[in-house]
C-alpha cells in the first residue's frame, strides 16, 4: 500500500498486514511549537487489540501526542519533533516511509464530528478510499459501506438512507459516519480525540459501544478528560501532566483499575479522583 495505484482489495485482511491490530510505541518523543517544548521525552506503548486512554489536565500535551501518532505534528507550521514512533517496530517518522502509508494504517476520528455535509452518507464512506489513494470496484464499494457502518454501529439506523447527506444526521450519528470512514482503509490503530466531548449522553453511550465493538479488531488509543469514560472504556491508561509552565509528561501509566483504584503517585490518584484538573 505505497502508492495510488494500490486496490481495495490490497488492503482486504489476508492480503497485508492491512485491518490487523499493531502495537504502537512511542519512544522518548518530545515535542516544541517554535521554541516552546510542549513534550517532554514521553515514551508509551499501546498494545495491540486494546484500548488505551490519555487522561490529564487541559494543556498537558495529550493532543498534540494524538497527533505525533499519525504524524499530523509535522504538518502544523513552526512544529517539530524528536523521538520515534514504532507500528510493530517499524518507525512511522523514516525518511523511506510515506505520509499516506501511516495515514492508511493509523486512522484519527477528532473531537468535532467532520462528516463531508453535502456529500451523501454512502460516498462519505467511500471517501475513505479516495483520501487514501485506494481505489474499488462499485460491488466492493457496496461490501465496504455496509460493513463499515456496521462496524460503527450506525447502519441499522441509516441503511434506508444511504443517499441522503452527511450533515443531516445527528451530531452522534456524525460521529459514528466519521468512525466509518476512518475504518474504510481497515487501519490498524484507530486514534480518537476526545470523540464524545460535544455529545449527549445518549449518543455518549452508543460511541462506547462502538469502540467496545471495535477494540478485538484495531488497536484504540483515545484522548479523554471524562474520568468514568475512561475507567469504562480503556484497558490501559497514561496520566500526562504539564507543572508550573514546565512540558507535558507521562507520571504513570499502566492497566486502568490499578491506575484508578492503587495509582503509585499521588498526582494520579488527585487527579482521577478530581482534586484538581
Amino acid at each position: 500500500m505505497t502508492d495510488a495505484t494500490t486496490t481495495f482489495a490490497d488492503a482486504a485482511p489476508g492480503r497485508s498486514t492491512a485491518g490487523t491490530p499493531a502495537t504502537l510505541e512511542a519512544e522518548a518523543v518530545s515535542a516544541w511549537f517554535g521554541d516552546h517544548k510542549v513534550l517532554d521525552r514521553v515514551s508509551l506503548t499501546m498494545p495491540a487489540r486494546e484500548v488505551t486512554a490519555l487522561i490529564g489536565p487541559s494543556g498537558c500535551g495529550k493532543s498534540t501526542f494524538l497527533r505525533i501518532l499519525n504524524r499530523m505534528h509535522e504538518l502544523i507550521a513552526a512544529a517539530s519533533l524528536a523521538g520515534r514512533v514504532l507500528l510493530d517496530g517499524q518507525d512511522i517518522y523514516d525518511r523511506g516511509r510515506r505520509i499516506t502509508q501511516a495515514r492508511r494504517q493509523i486512522g484519527m476520528v477528532f473531537q468535532k464530528p467532520n462528516p463531508f455535509p453535502a456529500m451523501s452518507l454512502y460516498d462519505n464512506v467511500v471517501a475513505g478510499l479516495k483520501l487514501n489513494g485506494i481505489k474499488a470496484t462499485r460491488s466492493g464499494k457496496d461490501d465496504l459501506v455496509e460493513e463499515c457502518l456496521t462496524r460503527a454501529g450506525l447502519w441499522k439506523e441509516v441503511k434506508d438512507r444511504l443517499r441522503q447527506p452527511g450533515g443531516a444526521l445527528s451530531g452522534g450519528q456524525q460521529q459514528r459516519l466519521c468512525i466509518a470512514r476512518s475504518l474504510a482503509v481497515r487501519p490498524r490503530v484507530l486514534l480518537m480525540d476526545e470523540p464524545c466531548s460535544a455529545l449527549d449522553p445518549t449518543s455518549t453511550r452508543r460511541i462506547e459501544e462502538t469502540i467496545a465493538e471495535l477494540s478485538g479488531e484495531v488497536t484504540i488509543v483515545i484522548v479523554t478528560h471524562n474520568m468514568q469514560q475512561a475507567a469504562r472504556v480503556s484497558d490501559n491508561c497514561a496520566f500526562f501532566l504539564a507543572e508550573q509552565g514546565t512540558p507535558g509528561v507521562i507520571v504513570e501509566h499502566g492497566p486502568t483499575d490499578a491506575m484508578f483504584h492503587s495509582p503509585q503517585d499521588p498526582r494520579t490518584s488527585d487527579y482521577v479522583n478530581g482534586r484538581f484538573g
